[in-house]
């Protein structure tokens, strides 16, 4: 152990890594080389030999793997997450701001008697922690100034993956769970609202907002996915009227998504959509208002009707 080391716990769902354990691991190096310390990886239940080689990256100094459970579980990840922290002893410990993150994060900020700062979108250091959150539906962003020890849970989408390979120590680490304590099984899983796709794992997004004006209209961006092969997903205002499900929603009420690329129709970039998007590779955006705000974040960006440059692309790629 020394002063400045960040410990970070990775994410796992049926078998598979969530994006958020990539994006973990960049924030991690990144706070461990400014406050000086090691970044310790923690990969609890699951295949942890095989996501141990995949958080094996840049800038792991050790991984440790605890073999515990083949799905998340609360009292076994509040359990194993403290007692690696009690053994680590980090300056920070990052754990992601999802469903399952929020479950465990306060329990195990309880135990250890650490502050807890939640929806971290960035970390610096200054004479101490600065975790950067976003308030008043992200127009306004605080410097929550911390002392260590502190454990925080940071924002999907806001950190690039981690995606050079690394040579970190792998360790095992034992620890003794409770049996008695488990009071919690996971019996099956059901996604919340019946998603036929998740947005979140799409590398190539289609999404569409208010200026598609009718429901019927969408026709259009659902020919122009199926030409890309991409995924459809939308502001909320298509949601809120009922034209596509929640489960395609983008944005702070929505999913945080994380595309190669993201064409945005008729979407103006209200702050709660961005907060959903901006992690994306690259945005393009086509919208008749030359001052949409989401023109500010494109990468490329068309002032012009999606009805006539639509068909224009359908075209192009159908040919």
């Amino acid at each position: 152990m020394s002063d400045g080391d960040v410990l970070a716990v990775v994410e796992h769902r049926r078998g598979s890594l969530r994006p958020v354990s990539y994006e973990l691991i960049a924030a991690g190096s990144d706070l461990a080389a400014d406050l000086g310390g090691d970044l310790h990886v923690a990969v609890i239940g699951g295949d942890v030999e095989g996501f141990a080689e995949r958080v094996n990256r840049a800038g792991v100094d050790t991984i440790h793997v605890v073999d515990e459970g083949e799905e998340f579980n609360h009292d076994v990840y509040a359990a194993t997450t403290t007692a690696l922290f009690e053994a680590v002893e980090p300056s920070v410990l990052l754990m992601p701001n999802s469903v399952n993150g929020l479950d465990y994060a306060p329990a195990v900020a309880t135990r250890l008697s650490v502050p807890l700062v939640s929806d971290a979108v960035d970390l610096s250091v200054d004479n101490g922690l600065v975790v950067t959150r976003e308030t008043y539906g992200s127009k306004v962003e605080t410097d929550v100034e911390t002392t260590t020890p502190v454990a925080v849970t940071i924002r999907g989408g806001e950190w690039p993956p981690a995606e050079d390979p690394g040579d970190a120590a792998v360790e095992p680490f034992d620890v003794d769970v409770d049996e008695a304590s488990v009071r919690s099984t996971v019996r099956g899983f059901e996604e919340v609202g019946a998603g036929d796709v998740d947005i979140g794992e799409a590398e190539f997004i289609v999404s569409v907002g208010r200026g598609i004006e009718e429901e019927e209209n969408l026709e259009l961006i659902e020919e122009l996915a199926d030409a890309l092969d991409a995924t459809v997903a939308a502001s909320r205002p298509i949601v809120d009227n009922g034209w596509l499900p929640k489960n395609r929603q983008v944005g702070q009420s929505g999913k945080v998504v994380t595309p190669t690329v993201y064409l945005a129709f008729g979407i103006s970039g209200a702050v709660q959509h961005v907060a959903g998007m901006k992690g994306a590779e690259t945005i393009i955006a086509v919208n008749t208002d030359p001052d949409a705000p989401i023109f500010d974040i494109a990468d490329y960006g068309v002032v012009g009707d999606l009805f006539e440059v639509v068909p224009e692309l359908i075209e192009r790629f159908e040919s």
